[in-house]
């Protein structure tokens, strides 16, 4: 795949990551898009060590299931983060 579908795939899957967690991450959407490309690259990082998978299709489910996981587990991670410093503040 090429950097520049990666960087779709990644800004793509941050938005749905998006979508589907509930409540509100700190950061508007371009920090959302840009931990999407962050998570994607850690979803497919951990797809191809942990189960062996190929990321090399663009339109294969199973790419974009990764980077959607990965972007998830990144928009998580990120909330608790900045969540904490609005605490202290």
């Amino acid at each position: 795949m090429s950097f520049i579908a990666f960087l779709v795939l990644g800004l793509i899957a941050g938005a749905i990551a998006k979508l589907i967690l509930p409540g509100r991450q700190g950061g508007g959407w371009l920090v959302t898009l840009l931990l999407g490309v962050v998570g994607a690259l850690l979803g497919g990082w951990l797809g191809g060590l942990l189960f062996g998978a190929n990321l090399g299709d663009f339109w294969s489910i199973q790419t974009w299931l990764l980077a959607i996981v990965g972007s998830i587990i990144v928009l998580l991670i990120w909330g608790l983060l900045t969540g904490r410093r609005s605490r202290r503040a």
